[in-house]
């Protein structure tokens, strides 16, 4: 798979622009300040945006042409982006570090999607948030982004159960119009969740 990113990503055009997620402007003032964490970031997007709203931001891939991509789209902006290349499988997350951790069409493998939800619950700071649009199972077969498998979707009750100990401040399963490159057009079958750690609880 990290050879098909890495191709996707070498094309000219950002494969799923240089406008962050819908989902994550609407929900972003619920972040805390402090330092957020943006799992499977592709090229950038979405993390670049946070940084330039003033968050210390860490944008996490499995590939290194998307984050030499994030890191262009962030020189040019003129913010600062720390880039990570790793594989979620093998991502530590420190316990009690990030104000916000970002999942947008993170879809990877349900052992792995569980161990980083898992991850992210005790990784969260007291009072930190969770933001996540993914695909549900609903938009295989559309041809408008997405997973070509149910397995690597998600469902609202399957994010419950992984990510017990949050509470969920927004949490719907919906159908709306994406339109981020040319790879998420059209509309589609979206999970959205934002979650928040209970501020008094301890760190990890």
């Amino acid at each position: 798979m990290k050879q098909f990113w890495d191709e996707r990503y070498a094309e000219a055009d950002y494969a799923y622009g240089t406008a962050p997620n819908d989902f994550l402007v609407s929900v972003a003032d619920r972040i805390p300040r402090g330092p957020v964490l943006c799992l499977a970031e592709g090229q950038g997007r979405n993390a670049v945006w946070l940084a330039a709203r003033g968050h210390d931001v860490t944008a996490v891939d499995q590939s290194p042409v998307g984050m030499a991509r994030a890191a262009e789209l962030a020189a040019a902006r003129g913010v600062p982006l720390h880039t990570v290349v790793a594989d979620l499988a093998e991502l530590p997350i420190a316990a009690g570090a990030w104000s916000g951790i970002v999942s947008i069409s993170a879809h990877v493998p349900p052992p792995v999607r569980r161990a980083v939800h898992a991850a992210v619950v005790q990784g969260l700071a007291p009072g930190g948030v969770f933001v996540l649009e993914a695909y549900t199972p609903a938009q295989v077969g559309r041809g408008t982004g997405g997973p070509p498998v149910a397995e690597l979707t998600m469902t609202l009750e399957g994010l419950r159960a992984e990510l017990a100990g949050l509470t969920f401040l927004h949490a719907v399963e919906t159908e709306r119009e994406v339109r981020e490159g040319r790879y998420h057009s059209g509309m589609a079958a979206v999970v959205q969740v934002l979650a928040r750690k209970d501020p008094g609880a301890t760190a990890g």
